[in-house]
């Protein structure tokens, strides 16, 4: 490759002033009365240092001119004040990188960190497009020399591949924000299709809306479908995804089934965990004796079993210690009647069959193997990348299903010897739905919140990686966004949403986040460890692009009438709670 080359016609002025994260330069007028060199927001400048090779790389985050009054000069008769004034073009700078034009055999390589900070009335040099289209030529080789993921082209130089380093993208977890319609379904579907292009890779997807099915194998795609089961389910079959009670802990299944302000909530507890931890040794002893669990082993156990022994709990009598030796309450006697009318509720919710009434294949001791394989199998007939359809669960519900979804698998790669472990990446999408902010959390949602922050601040250890997508980033757990090193913002034109993003990244990054409400639609922001040189994006088109249902309003009230028999058979799915 060609060294990149400044010359004298380069040079558009000098350093005014500096501090460790931005550069005041002042522009110079140019010859022949052209005026001053333009800059605009967004381009890059070189700034000269003590070594010749060596040059501090900047990106311009503001432009403008100041007057300063010329004390030589007296007003004469009929002369404008303004001639009086001395024009002053400044711009401002953030620190992006180092450029070694050349270092040993190595020509224009880009670095990330100052090597040499500059000094007051160092040259300050432009790019022009054969510099440009060199250096940023440089920015992809050195990309796809550390595991490639590729997003799209550079806003500043069309002709040069956006890369971002795969895996530390996932290796300390990112987070994809932007308003709605500002492109994030295409970006994750992009994401995912690059992924799809690995061997082995092992992504699950946690698809709210059911958006992203056409990214399936069923639909021409790549990744694998499954949906969690609806109430019209009630078979096993390939795609249908259960989450039997038994698979939950003490904590996420009370949370569902438990009324804390009932002032016998603590005994109801108490009896359940203990029937519960009952039924799970007897399991397995009979299974595989001699093992030890506790209360929050995923061992299955029978719903209708645990009932029946909190009612004779809750009916039963004692003889009394007088000597008239006549029935009185039981210590259970009348404690737990709220708490079982509450579990055989939920037992008997058709929306809930997928969780406590599943096909009798899965209180077999053996299933949960068959649950991981489901989850996790990277195998030839079955795609690593995963979509789950969570659009037909209850929305009181999603965060204890994901949240155990997220458990389960955390749980599994804690207990998977180090050396042997696959790595695993969680897709959040619309994850401000059931990752809230502690403020907007409900008690339901808490536990859910607790497994995600486990994953967020723990799982990298245990090669479990989070990808939070939300167009909502002010509702999103603080917790679990400041664990993300790695951010790509589209489109944000909330005032809260921007201050929630602005909190997360360094300083120094601030002047890029003001451009936020004026990116275009599939444009963003990518900062962070997995990027090479923070900067604006154009994101490329997937070839499967997701359902994201965007109604062109104006253009369907002048050509579509509402179409009564869709009428009927949307009825029909929302009596039965399903899609049928």
């Amino acid at each position: 490759m060609k060294k990149i080359d400044f010359d004298e016609t380069a040079i558009i002025g000098e350093v005014e002033s500096v501090n460790a994260g931005e550069v005041v330069v002042s522009l110079q007028e140019l010859p022949d009365s052209k005026g001053v060199h333009s800059a605009k927001i967004g381009e890059l400048i070189a700034i000269a240092t003590s070594n010749h090779s060596i040059f501090t790389i900047g990106s311009v985050t503001d432009v403008h001119r100041t007057y300063a009054q010329n004390s030589e000069d007296t007003l004469l008769g009929g002369e404008s004040v303004t001639n009086m004034l001395d024009v002053v073009n400044q711009l401002e700078s953030v620190f992006i990188g180092t450029l070694l034009t050349v270092r040993g055999k190595n020509v224009n390589k880009f670095k990330r960190g100052i090597e040499d900070f500059p000094s007051p009335g160092d040259k300050v040099y432009s790019f022009d497009s054969k510099n440009l289209t060199l250096f940023m030529s440089s920015i992809t080789e050195l990309s796809e020399d550390v595991s490639p993921l590729t997003l799209g082209k550079y806003a500043i130089d069309k002709q040069s591949i956006a890369n971002l380093n795969g895996d530390k993208f996932f290796q300390k977890h990112a987070a994809i924000l932007g308003s709605t319609g500002s492109g994030k379904s295409w970006l994750v579907s992009k994401l995912l299709e690059d992924a799809s292009n690995l061997e082995y890779s092992n992504i699950i997807v946690f698809d709210i809306h059911g958006e992203y099915h056409t990214l399936t194998k069923s639909e021409g795609g790549f990744a694998t479908y499954l949906k969690i089961a609806g109430p019209a389910d009630t078979a096993l079959h390939d795609g249908l995804l259960y989450l039997p009670y038994w698979t939950l802990n003490r904590e996420e299944l009370q949370s569902i089934v438990l009324d804390r302000t009932d002032h016998d909530a603590p005994n109801q507890a108490n009896r359940f965990n203990y029937h519960v931890l009952k039924q799970k040794k007897n399991e397995v002893e009979k299974n595989q004796a001699g093992v030890e669990i506790t209360g929050d082993s995923p061992v299955p156990f029978k719903i209708d079993e645990l009932i029946s022994e909190l009612k004779n709990d809750d009916e039963e009598t004692i003889n009394s210690a007088t000597k008239s030796n006549r029935k009185v309450k039981g210590p259970w006697n009348g404690k737990l009647t709220r708490f079982i009318a509450r579990l055989e509720s939920k037992s008997q919710d058709r929306r809930y069959a997928f969780m406590f009434n599943p096909p009798k294949e899965t209180y077999e001791y053996g299933w949960l193997q068959t649950l991981y394989e489901t989850l996790l199998s990277t195998q030839v007939d079955r795609s690593g990348i995963k979509i789950i359809d969570f659009s037909e669960v209850p929305s009181d519900i999603l965060p204890i299903v994901t949240g155990v979804i997220g458990r389960l698998i955390f749980d599994l790669q804690s207990w998977i010897h180090a050396e042997k472990r696959t790595p695993v990446a969680l897709v959040c999408d619309e994850a401000h739905l059931y990752l809230p902010t502690r403020d907007l959390m409900t008690s339901s949602e808490s536990q859910s919140v607790k497994n995600f922050e486990r994953v967020a601040k723990e799982g990298r250890k245990y090669g479990l990686s989070l990808v939070v997508v939300s167009q909502r980033p002010a509702d999103l757990n603080r917790t679990i966004l400041s664990q993300c090193n790695n951010f790509i913002v589209l489109r944000l034109t909330n005032g809260s949403d921007q201050s929630s993003v602005r909190t997360m990244l360094p300083d120094s990054m601030d002047q890029f986040l003001n451009q936020l409400p004026v990116l275009d639609t599939g444009e963003a922001i990518a900062v962070g460890d997995a990027v090479i040189m923070p900067t604006r994006i154009i994101l490329g088109r997937p070839k499967y692009e997701p359902d994201s249902n965007t109604k062109r309003f104006w253009n369907d009230w002048n050509q579509k009438p509402f179409d009564l028999d869709i009428l009927k058979r949307a009825i029909n799915n929302m009596r039965a709670q399903a899609y049928l």
